[in-house]
């Protein structure tokens, strides 16, 4: 699941950012409305998390601007500010709840969850490449009925790669949209995470489904068919 997360205060950002990273969220940090709206327009996210004050542009404008650009997908607003005209203000701006800081990072989630499951969108269904399936609701991953048991990072990381069959992702995108970092070309991190994923899948035995393209990065298919590695 692809969160946009829109918050200027940096520890509280990084607080949620690694906790979602945790839970197997992939997360996208914006510390401004313009930034966030940028992000908005050149991907596509399964949830935005907004927070109301913002520089340049308040979580307001940018709620409006977003639900624009994508009517479908959910919004949770937080504020410090908790009087009722602000909540009253946010929903009708096209927010799909609201809640207040501080709060407990397991009402967060939950709340999120809680607003996923309402999404007849294509994110919520279950993933399928060859005998590979996973669920990213119930984060269940299973290969020929066998259940595979995946870090949270390994399934973010899986999830992006499925979500995106048969497209060669390189490095670099992947290190964006999976970690939420520049790539830098010193490190193997991608490497690493790959090489653990395909031990997992391929435990029993079964064809290869992560191939690799020289110079370039990584693409998943059910078949072997150009793949270097």
């Amino acid at each position: 699941m692809r969160v946009l997360l829109v918050e200027d205060e940096p520890k509280l950002a990084a607080f949620i950012h690694k906790a979602l990273t945790e839970d197997a969220f992939s997360v996208v940090t914006a510390r401004d409305g313009e930034t966030a709206l940028e992000l908005a327009r050149s991907a596509s996210y399964d949830i935005v998390i907004l927070d109301i004050m913002l520089p340049r542009m308040d979580g307001f404008a940018v709620c409006q601007a977003m639900r624009a650009l994508h009517p479908d997908v959910p919004i949770l607003m937080l504020s410090a500010r908790g009087m009722i005209e602000d909540r009253v203000r946010g929903l009708d701006t096209g927010a799909d709840d609201y809640l207040t800081k501080p709060f407990a990072l397991s009402e967060l989630t939950a709340r999120m969850r809680a607003l996923l499951r309402r999404q007849p969108t294509a994110a919520l269904k279950v993933l399928t490449v060859a005998d590979l399936t996973l669920d990213p609701v119930r984060r269940l991953v299973t290969r020929g009925g066998r259940q595979l048991d995946l870090t949270q990072k390994e399934l973010a990381l899986l999830e992006y790669l499925m979500r995106n069959a048969g497209q060669v992702l390189t490095r670099a995108m992947i290190a964006e949209q999976v970690w939420d970092v520049t790539w830098d070309r010193l490190t193997n991190v991608n490497d690493v995470f790959i090489n653990h994923l395909r031990k997992k899948l391929e435990e029993s035995g079964e064809p290869r489904l992560i191939h690799a393209v020289r110079g370039v990065g990584y693409v998943m298919r059910s078949d072997d068919e150009g793949a270097c590695a």
